[in-house]
């Protein structure tokens, strides 16, 4: 596996998709190893130095690496790659993807029911796709619930319709995680929602410095688990499967069948979803608890439809 540059222990997409390589180990079906990222230069240099050690399967984590992969796999057309966060090339790439519109708009309804300000907040790392699908599921989610309820509740940061928002610049700046953070909560937000890796590290511990009832939606995997000091103030996780569906990648190619369609994670397959209320269980009213879980079936069956464009 390459890194992205957030790292391993980035709490977030890099150590996931580790956490699979690690599993599928565990079951005896692969040796693995990784090696780390510093920058986007690194990429091509990562990929070569484990082609060079003849990995049967080279997996890449995030969409940042697209690039890079697609180049390599170009080159090496016997080589087989996974990508996290990006398209495949139904060929020598499998794409691992993941809808995260989906638990993020379970995540708006959640913000915007358990709000007492009437004002919630998201900001992204950066401005990419596989950012701005979360913003969009959640923008979504909160105008479903105040049409459901005739609230008004406001989202700052973010507007799916212009596509405009608030962005980090980062995701592995805390410092600015944390300034974004008391920002929102300057500005009357009591649910923050940052999609920006370690970034949103800084806004956890912000909220929980504040100590002032705000409380913080996590990303990717399940905050209570993956930084475990501020399960005092995480509402929840939207998380992603990556674990899971790198793994399953993995353990295909040990038996010979490597993935040429891209995966997808839903909330129907399980690759996409909330966490659970861990600290808030009893937070969260039961009632509320109970329309965030019929708002998920309903995204299941159809009967909600997410317009997001970033959606894969």
């Amino acid at each position: 596996m390459v890194t992205d540059t957030g790292g391993i222990n980035d709490k977030s997409f890099n150590q996931s998709a580790w956490q699979g390589m690690q599993e599928a180990q565990s079951d005896g079906k692969a040796t693995v190893s990784y090696l780390p990222s510093t920058t986007a230069s690194d990429y091509a240099k990562n990929i070569s130095a484990l082609e060079a050690k003849k990995c049967s399967l080279i997996v890449t984590v995030g969409f940042l690496m697209a690039d890079a992969t697609t180049a390599a796999a170009k080159a090496a057309p016997t080589q087989h790659f996974a990508i996290v966060d990006n398209n495949g090339n139904k060929s020598n790439v499998q794409g691992l993807l993941f809808n995260t519109a989906q638990a993020g708009f379970e995540a708006g309804y959640l913000a915007a029911g358990y709000s007492k300000s009437g004002k919630v907040a998201t900001y992204g790392g950066e401005n990419f796709a596989t950012v701005t699908v979360y913003m969009d599921g959640f923008w979504e989610g909160v105008q479903y619930y105040n049409a459901q309820n005739k609230k008004s509740v406001q989202v700052l940061g973010w507007n799916e319709t212009t596509q405009k928002g608030t962005f980090a610049g980062s995701f592995t700046d805390q410092t600015k995680g944390s300034q974004l953070a008391k920002n929102f909560m300057q500005a009357g937000a009591d649910v923050i929602y940052p999609v920006a890796g370690g970034t949103g590290l800084g806004s956890a511990a912000a909220v929980k410095a504040a100590n002032n009832g705000t409380s913080v939606i996590w990303v990717d995997t399940d905050g209570c688990i993956a930084a475990a000091q501020y399960c005092s103030v995480f509402l929840n996780t939207t998380f992603k499967g990556i674990a899971t569906a790198v793994k399953t990648a993995v353990e295909g190619g040990s038996s010979g069948t490597y993935g040429t369609t891209d995966y997808v994670g839903t909330l129907s397959n399980g690759g996409t979803g909330l966490s659970g209320y861990h600290d808030f269980a009893t937070k969260v009213s039961s009632t509320l608890q109970a329309q965030v879980a019929q708002v998920g079936k309903d995204i299941e069956s159809g009967k909600i439809v997410i317009k997001s464009k970033s959606q894969p």
